[in-house]
């Protein structure tokens, strides 16, 4: 409390530093005003201990209340509730025990109608196995056997009270010789009636087997009976062209492996609700499990007579020691360049040898080479097939532990460990593999021997272009055909082990052969001028432009050709619309074999794209815009502003000679430019003409930028305005109808013209004016800072 009133009331002064006797009268003030305050505070404080005296009062006599009530309390739970509880007690301890009592009346009953259930499956079983040979009504007897718990057909009750004079042994034993002597002799006639190849009889006796506890002998012996189709049709479709040349020519093999996938599929679409309904849910995969044991041995033996037949193993060898003379010998240095437009009639030659025509004669017969990957991209098409079908069947065994979830199919173990399986690696998906980096290598290579250059093209503005348009080689065009072809065939097999070796195999020609041997073609095809200053020879300058076409096309190429195949068919109207991932899910249904083939795809397309990008940025902005354009733009400057005055003065203007040079300046820019750049614009695609006026046009800029610093000293307030105009003329004849953006890169030029003929006031307000964060002062977008505005008002010699 005097903490308290200390820290409120304490008076600020203090009588004994007071210097003055006004200070020492304030100073007694204060305190007579501090000791009223702490007099006020003290009489509340007493006033209210009154009060808390007299509740602490009521808080005792609320205290003596409460005692005598605990008291009353424990007397009435001692002497009242004890009995009452104890009562309680001993009626729901007896209600327990009646309830027990009552369940082990149950539980003993229970016993007694299952041991008299059992008892009339034994006598049913022993009846009906008797005279009547009534095998249904003695399977049905097990069956209801077998719904008896184990422990009450091995209890001694039972062992007690079943056993009769006509069957005396225990309840087990006779179930257990009954069942085992129904299997034999169901087995044996299932057997005889798929001998006499009777229908009924076999779906008769297959019915038995589940009721007798011998499902899996019914579904091995239904297994071996359906293989045995299989196997027969196998051989028949194998043997169909035995004499004759089918053996030889088309996709007999493919049609053979075909067929047996079919009739297998076939088998289990057609016996499988047969099956499930006798044997339960999923049982097909075990019949399925047998069929794929045969399929094994026929499939293996149709793989491999045809590997025999088609002499796949010679093949091979004869691949792997091709040489690609033709590429080898393109990618080595020479020591002259050819001097002529490389025609399919004219062979390359190099150091004195010609190089067009070795691989004439091959040693791999090519035709031979696409029969084989086409046949063996059906067979691989239908495995794939094939093992969709029998893993979606899979996926509803709920012990095989297969399902089909969001990460697609799984591969069950009968088909991943199968020895069809094993086959189909080696003598498929490797062979398949090997062949068709081959095939892509060796038709990029005949393509590029047979390369040839669109006829009829000229510079000569005069004289009319042939209208296939682009003006590309016939290489690109073969050699995306190829590259379409090989992508389709592989994606068709819906193999991820093919596509995982295919696609990037693809993508290494082309980034490798394809755009090396365009390197090579635009070295030797290099525009170089004869005579410094004027441009190079006309057919240097197509034979580049048309090269620079090739890569710009072969981009437009690849990407059409991948999404072609990343994008659902159209006649796909359930998948229309379907991310890429989801329509490859029905292609590549196990696990994320989808999108690895599209991560496959688009990797080898941007792959590709960069390095054909920036081998065309390399073509066009370090060779042909150095070579052709460059070193015309500053003559065709010069020219267009010879002789031309900017310092004119009012009395200029009344002077006829001065009106008709007024456009001279645009006019001979605007001649010389479409000179320069029309003939090529004909040639190039509108992407390649993009790129290089892309380039042009800020070098242009930055030349013409020079030439009006150059003006300095030399023009007048009248001439800006003519120099502004030309300038107009120049940024629209330059720009023509491409891009607008690329109007920016003479804005400076503008701005420079534009600041140098403004008047003063116009001068007054934007130098006092100060800009935003964007650059723009006055509304004006600046792209030259005050320094070089300050310098462009100096251009004017007076003013």
């Amino acid at each position: 409390m005097d903490e308290h009133l200390n820290s409120d009331t304490h008076p600020t002064r203090s009588i004994y530093t007071a210097s003055s006797i006004d200070e020492i009268t304030e100073t007694l003030a204060e305190l007579k005003r501090h000791e009223a305050v702490v007099t006020s505070q003290l009489d509340a404080l007493v006033a209210s201990q009154n009060d808390l005296f007299r509740e602490l009062g009521r808080l005792d006599l609320l205290r003596a209340h409460l005692s005598s009530q605990v008291v009353n309390t424990r007397a009435i739970s001692n002497g009242m509730l004890s009995d009452a509880a104890s009562t309680a007690h001993r009626i729901s301890s007896a209600v327990k025990q009646l309830d027990q009592e009552q369940n082990n009346v149950k539980a003993t009953l229970d016993v007694v109608e299952q041991v008299a259930e059992l008892k009339a499956c034994v006598l049913g079983v022993h009846g009906s196995m008797g005279a009547p040979q009534d095998w249904e009504t003695a399977a049905g007897y097990l069956h209801r056997a077998s719904n008896i718990p184990a422990e009450v057909i091995d209890g001694s009750f039972a062992e007690e009270i079943v056993p009769t004079a006509e069957v005396p042994d225990p309840p087990r034993v006779t179930l257990e010789n009954a069942a085992e002597s129904l299997c034999g002799l169901f087995l044996r006639e299932f057997e005889k009636a798929t001998k006499d190849a009777d229908g009924a009889r076999v779906t008769r006796f297959f019915k038995l087997f589940p009721l007798i506890g011998r499902s899996e002998v019914g579904l091995d012996a239904y297994g071996r009976y359906v293989c045995q189709g299989v196997a027969a049709r196998a051989r028949v479709n194998l043997n169909a062209g035995t004499g004759g040349n089918q053996s030889k020519d088309g996709y007999f093999y493919a049609n053979a492996l075909t067929k047996l996938f079919e009739h297998i599929a076939q088998i289990v679409d057609g016996h499988q609700p047969l099956v499930e309904q006798h044997y339960g849910t999923g049982r097909m995969v075990k019949v399925i499990e047998r069929l794929q044991i045969e399929a094994d041995v026929q499939g293996g033996i149709i793989l491999d007579t045809w590997s025999e037949e088609r002499t796949v193993d010679r093949k091979l060898t004869d691949i792997k020691s091709y040489p690609f003379s033709f590429l080898v010998q393109s990618f080595q240095p020479v020591q002259k360049p050819p001097t002529s437009i490389v025609r399919s009639e004219s062979p390359v030659v190099r150091n004195g040898t010609s190089v067009g025509r070795d691989s004439e004669d091959d040693s791999v017969d090519m035709k031979e080479v696409g029969g084989l990957l086409g046949e063996s991209a059906v067979m691989l098409g239908r495995w794939a097939l094939y093992t969709r079908f029998l893993a979606s069947k899979s996926a509803n065994d709920p012990d095989s532990g297969i399902a089909n979830g969001d990460h697609g199919l799984t591969m069950p173990e009968y088909l991943a460990n199968s020895n069809l399986y094993k086959k189909i690696s080696k003598l498929l998906v490797e062979p398949f593999n090997v062949v068709t980096t081959f095939f892509v290598r060796r038709s990029v290579e005949k393509a590029f021997q047979l390369d040839e250059t669109p006829s009829g093209l000229t510079l000569n503005i005069n004289k009319q272009l042939p209208t296939n348009t682009p003006y590309i080689t016939s290489a690109v065009d073969d050699v995306m055909f190829i590259v379409n072809q090989v992508l389709q065939r592989s994606l068709a097999t819906s193999q991820r082990s093919v596509v995982a070796n295919v696609v990037p195999t693809v993508g290494r020609v082309l980034g490798t052969e394809f755009i090396g041997m365009m390197q090579r073609k635009l070295q030797d095809s290099y525009p170089k001028a004869a005579i410094q200053g004027a441009l190079p020879p006309e057919d240097k300058i197509i034979q580049f432009l048309v090269l620079v076409n090739n890569l710009d096309v072969a981009t437009d190429y690849i990407k059409r050709i991948v999404a072609s195949h990343l994008e659902p068919p159209p006649s796909d109207t359930a998948l229309n619309g379907a991310p890429k991932a989801d329509h490859f899910k029905s292609i590549f249904p196990f696990s994320n074999d989808a999108t690895f083939v599209v991560n496959a795809l688009q990797n080898m397309e941007s792959t590709f794209m960069t390095k054909c990008g920036d081998l065309l940025n390399e073509a066009i902005t370090k060779v042909f815009f150095s070579q052709v354009i460059n070193p015309r733009i500053r003559p065709i400057l010069a020219d267009a502003f010879r002789d031309v005055d900017y310092n004119i003065s009012s009395d200029d203007l009344n002077d006829a000679d001065a009106e008709d040079t007024a456009d001279l300046v645009p006019t001979r820019f605007t001649t010389a430019w479409n000179q320069l750049t029309r003939p090529l614009r004909r040639v190039m695609t509108p992407r390649t003409w993009d790129k290089l006026l892309g380039v042009a046009i800020p070098y242009l800029a930055r030349a013409l930028e020079k030439r009006i610093w150059a003006l300095h000293g030399r023009l007048s307030e009248l001439g800006t305005t003519h120099l502004e105009r030309d300038i107009a003329g120049i940024v629209s004849a330059a720009c023509g109808d491409g891009k607008y953006g690329l109007r920016d890169s003479f804005q400076k030029c503008v701005q420079i013209v534009m600041v140098a003929g403004m008047e003063s006031e116009e001068w007054d307000e934007i130098s006092g004016a100060k800009g935003n964060s964007d650059g723009e002062e006055d509304g004006v977008s600046w792209v030259i800072d005050m320094e070089l505005r300050i310098r462009a008002r100096g251009l004017v010699k007076e003013r």
